[in-house]
């Protein structure tokens, strides 16, 4: 549509000039008078597509946070809350995007108002030269036919340029976060490990605060020695740092202070694909993927063929439960698999790390979501995932943990102390007072979580 009226524009100026140049002229002067209000209301347009995109956004983060929590919503009565909300959203959304369609119908009504006067001015000043005998009304009208010409294209082009400033700033949503950039990068030349690595972790000196609370350090000055195929629980009260150490191991930050190395490389001098590649996460809300069950498992190994997919299942103890499903393996979850129940989830997730086989793994309370017979199967299943593997695994119930290899106490970003059970009990006050306060919470006594267990995390 630009380029056709474009061509009109410029062929319409070209015999205009044949014409009259006179008259030409005057309207030459006129575009100025034309281009000054489209780059002014140009602008403004932008600025409100660039808010109607926002406020759209909230509309679709609010629409999909309700539907996809459908459960809480109706448990609590929410529903017309929610509408109200909703309404408000759209209300918002519709002000701005109509502020947006009259400043647009401004833009081109100036322009083709200022477009037709100069047009008049044009037929006035002709008018008087066939009056003077200067220009024969043959030549004015078709002066006319060009001139009306070049106005269309003039204000076609117009309208063009207004949706060009609408989708701009419709884009700037888009190129921000097309071209966010991560500020945890590989290095230029990344280091490799030697051969496969046995998962031996060293921490040094690790001190590390959020962006948003530089103040409040979440982690400080701690340093730890994890030898490879170790078992290591991390406990103590919430917001004492154990996520926050998981992620900066992971690499999702860099430390402020201080080095985590795996081998003997610290990891910031490594790939982080390649960090990664080595360590499998199982969370405590394990997240779930639209599609079915194998693409869920094939998480943690794309090119995995579905024999051992399978196998993997089936050494989390999902196989069972799987193959009561409609279309068994390829069975669809739904969205973040809400089809699933919990202690499924969990199940899919731990299957999950199996196939992927990594040197080092991340446990947050892997089976907190189960019932007494899942929870004993996932157990042995663990076990058997944990072998001549580096775990750490957070823990809030102590009475999962009493098997590891060393139990690590933290409290408020920083390690207390570390030992077995038996060695904390004693030494620890801050992990005698939490078990002292579980068990007799539980109605048991402290002396039966020193009892010989198979459970090595619950």
């Amino acid at each position: 549509m630009a380029l056709r009226n474009l061509l009109l524009l410029i062929g319409g100026a070209v015999f205009m000039f044949i014409t009259n140049p006179r008259l030409t002229t005057v309207v030459l002067i006129c575009i100025p008078l034309v281009v000054g209000p489209i780059m002014v209301f140009g602008r403004r347009v932008r600025r409100l597509s660039r808010s109607t995109q926002d406020k759209v956004a909230n509309v679709g983060a609010y629409v999909g946070e309700s539907i996809q929590q459908i459960k809480t919503v109706q448990a609590y009565n929410h529903q017309e809350y929610d509408r109200k909300e909703f309404a408000d959203h759209v209300e918002n959304a519709f002000d701005i995007a109509l502020k947006r369609i009259k400043t647009n119908a401004f833009l081109i009504t100036t322009v083709m108002t200022l477009v037709f006067a100069a047009i008049a001015v044009m037929i006035w000043v002709g008018g008087q030269d066939v009056i003077n005998g200067t220009m024969s009304a043959g030549e004015l009208t078709a002066f006319i036919v060009y001139a009306v010409m070049v106005a269309m294209a003039v204000a076609a082009i117009a309208g063009v340029l207004a949706e060009l400033q609408r989708a701009a700033g419709a884009l700037e949503r888009l190129m921000d976060l097309l071209y966010a950039e991560s500020e945890i990068t590989a290095p230029t030349n990344p280091r490799q490990f030697a051969g496969k690595p046995k998962g031996a972790l060293s921490i040094d000196k690790l001190t590390f605060a959020y962006p948003t609370r530089q103040g409040k350090p979440a982690l400080q000055n701690i340093s730890l020695e994890i030898e490879p195929g170790e078992n290591i629980a991390l406990v103590g009260p919430s917001g004492a740092g154990k996520s926050t150490l998981f992620d900066l191991i992971l690499r999702f930050y860099d430390p402020r202070v201080g080095t985590i190395q795996l081998e003997g490389i610290d990891i910031r001098e490594l790939d982080p694909k390649e960090l990664r590649n080595h360590i499998a996460v199982v969370a405590q809300q394990p997240a779930m993927f639209t599609g079915n069950v194998s693409d869920n498992i094939r998480y943690g190994d794309p090119e995995a063929e579905e024999s051992s997919v399978k196998a993997a299942a089936k050494a989390a103890y999902a196989d069972n439960f799987i193959e009561e499903l409609p279309d068994k393996y390829e069975s669809f979850l739904g969205e973040s698999g809400i089809r699933l129940s919990g202690g499924q989830k969990q199940r899919i997730a731990i299957a999950r790390a199996i196939l992927k086989d990594p040197e080092i793994l991340l446990l947050d309370e892997a089976t907190s979501a189960l019932d007494a017979e899942s929870e004993r199967q996932v157990q042995m299943a663990l076990e058997k995932l944990m072998q001549d593997r580096t775990s750490l695994i957070i823990a809030h119930r102590l009475a999962t943990v009493k098997n590891v290899d060393r139990i690590i106490v933290m409290n408020a970003g920083t390690v207390i102390a570390q030992g077995t059970h038996r060695e904390l009990m004693q030494n620890s006050e801050l992990y005698a007072n939490l078990a002292e306060l579980q068990f007799s919470e539980s109605g048991k006594g402290l002396d039966e979580l020193d009892t010989p267990a198979t459970a090595v995390v619950r």
